[in-house]
């Protein structure tokens, strides 16, 4: 009997997206939109929802666990294009996993030295980084065993925080009177975007989905809109409890923050604490995800064979993949590395998209949902990289670099390995 059924797929889709993106998220997000924060999680959420159904389309024609670089080969074929595309997705998710770091490290310097410190949050940043390496090297079979119970721990803190401070917000600190112009909302959906990363891994359930011509689709849909309606009443509940000024001030942890409040310094604590559980998992899982798959296939080619909770197969790509993510950590504060995981995450979904048209008569997708999920995602990616531009263009010069070391990369190893990045269905 298959393994998932429509609800179990939900969960997981759920479990994936509501982790460390919303700590990471709200107090960036809302540091730019201020109390119309919620529009840009909704509109975030509806950009979920298109780039879900296409993805969702792709999995069923092309079930792999390759996710999104075997979508890009099946619609661009074997050659330099896609396989450069399977290097920058492997790239994409190391700006993730810095970010995730990153973010560890500024509620950590927050909890247990109550104060911000760039320094501190790098040290624990990089601290934390090198911890999961270290344990992905030893094979830690317990840690990826925990992950229910983390899924769980970190969703009842997040409701339970969401309830009560909906009935203690300040109506003021929503007025209209008091909103920002409306291009903030706009420049913030991209960061909001970042919070929903994770409903791709629904797609991965494919080959043990219980009937999934008929749940695939569901799973993806109710997952994405559960998590939409959460995050909108969190955003909510934080900047109804917190003065703009706050939120901008403490946007690195602002979620932490807003729970004081409502629960005075023990909600403070016990919300920092959920951050760092919710971040040390997300850590640990995208390590194992870039080593043993995107690593591999980025290098290789090929998936690796063992999916098995253990790295000694993949030692290779642990060790180069947390080397590549440190500078990340140092050079750049939270704010950039979280714009720079969304940019190149909405850009290689935008991609992955406009392919889609060309096997669109295989996938029977309504082409009208794929081409709605490719212009959105290039219209809140140009927004994003605008507002960077103007802020901060560190972030468009180094994601321009990135794209650019993804096709060197691409070229070198086909020279030197003969490789080529081939279907696995």
């Amino acid at each position: 009997m298959k393994a998932f059924g429509l609800w179990s797929a939900v969960f997981i889709g759920i479990g994936a997206m509501v982790g460390a993106g919303i700590f990471i998220v709200i107090g960036q997000a809302g540091s730019i939109a201020g109390n119309i924060v919620w529009l840009s999680f909704v509109f975030g959420g509806i950009i979920a929802l298109l780039s879900g159904y296409s993805l969702a389309k792709l999995a069923l024609a092309f079930p792999s666990r390759g996710g999104i670089i075997e979508y890009l080969v099946q619609e661009f074929g074997v050659n330099i294009f896609s396989g450069s595309m399977g290097v920058l997705f492997y790239f994409a998710q190391l700006i993730a996993l810095a970010a995730v770091a990153k973010s560890f490290g500024a509620y950590s310097s927050e909890l247990f030295f109550n104060k911000e410190s760039v320094f501190l949050t790098d040290i624990f940043g990089v601290g934390i980084l090198l911890l999961f390496m270290i344990i992905n090297l030893l094979g830690a079979y317990f840690v990826a065993k925990s992950e229910n119970i983390i899924v769980i721990i970190k969703l009842s803190i997040l409701v339970v925080f969401t309830i009560a401070a909906l009935i203690t917000i300040k109506p003021e600190y929503l007025s209209l009177s008091k909103t920002p112009p409306i291009t903030g909302m706009l420049f913030a959906i991209g960061i909001t975007f970042f919070a929903y990363q994770g409903f791709s891994v629904i797609t991965n359930t494919v080959e043990d989905m219980q009937n999934p011509q008929k749940n695939m689709l569901k799973a993806m849909v109710l997952s994405i809109l559960i998590v939409m309606f959460l995050y909108v009443a969190t955003s909510i509940a934080v900047l109804g409890n917190l003065p703009l000024s706050e939120v901008i001030k403490a946007k690195d942890y602002a979620l932490a923050l807003a729970a004081k409040p409502v629960f005075g310094e023990l909600g403070f604590k016990i919300m920092a604490v959920a951050a760092l559980i919710a971040t040390a998992s997300a850590i640990n899982a995208t390590l194992y995800a870039v080593t043993q798959i995107s690593y591999v296939l980025a290098k290789e080619g090929n998936l690796p064979e063992v999916y098995e909770y253990n790295v000694f197969h993949s030692n290779e790509g642990l060790i180069i993949s947390t080397l590549i993510t440190i500078p990340m950590i140092l050079f750049f504060n939270l704010a950039e590395i979280t714009s720079a995981a969304a940019i190149s995450m909405l850009l290689i979904q935008a991609i992955t998209h406009i392919g889609h048209l060309k096997v669109i008569n295989k996938t029977e997708a309504k082409k009208i949902f794929v081409i709605l999920a490719f212009l959105s995602m290039i219209l809140v990616a140009l927004l994003t990289g605008y507002y960077n531009y103007k802020t901060s263009p560190v972030v468009v010069w180094y994601l321009i670099g990135i794209f650019i070391a993804g096709f060197i990369v691409e070229i070198i190893l086909r020279k030197l390995n003969k490789r080529e990045i081939t279907p696995q269905s």
